[in-house]
C-alpha cells in the first residue's frame, strides 16, 4: 500500500519546521516496496502570525495535507496536532535529515502493521 508523507522543511533536507511557521511541504511518496522519493513541494500559509494563530487558515493547510497519511514536523501545537487527526493524518516529530526521518516512520509503519497483523 503506497502512502504520502508531508515534511516541513525550510531546505528540503531536515525536517525542521514547526507546522504553525511552516510556508511549504514536501510530499514524499512511499510505494509498496518501501521506496519513497519526493514528488512535490506545496506551497501554505503559516497559520502563526506572531503569536496569534489563523483558524481559518489552520483548516486551509489540513484541508491541503488530507491526501497524506503522515506528518512529520520539528514542533506542533496541539491545536493543529488535533484538526491533523480528525481529518485522519497522524503527526510525528521527528526533527532529523528528512531521509532519516522518512526511514525511521517507515519502521514505525512496517512494525505497526505487523502488530495490528498479530493481534487479528
Amino acid at each position: 500500500m503506497s502512502y504520502k508523507i508531508a515534511v516541513a522543511s525550510t531546505d528540503g533536507k531536515v525536517v525542521n519546521q514547526h507546522f504553525g511557521r511552516a510556508d511549504k511541504f514536501y510530499i514524499i511518496e512511499v510505494n509498496d516496496e518501501d521506496k519513497f522519493e519526493a514528488i512535490e513541494l506545496r506551497k501554505l500559509l503559516p497559520i502563526c502570525q506572531g503569536g496569534d494563530h489563523d483558524e481559518d487558515a489552520m483548516q486551509r493547510n489540513v484541508n491541503l495535507l488530507s491526501d497524506c497519511e503522515f506528518v512529520l514536523v520539528s514542533r506542533i501545537g496541539k491545536i493543529a496536532e488535533n484538526a491533523l487527526n480528525q481529518q485522519g493524518i497522524s503527526v510525528y516529530i521527528i526533527p532529523d535529515i528528512i531521509e532519516n526521518a522518512v526511514t525511521k516512520l517507515i519502521s514505525y509503519v512496517k512494525i505497526n502493521k505487523m502488530i495490528n497483523d498479530i493481534a487479528r
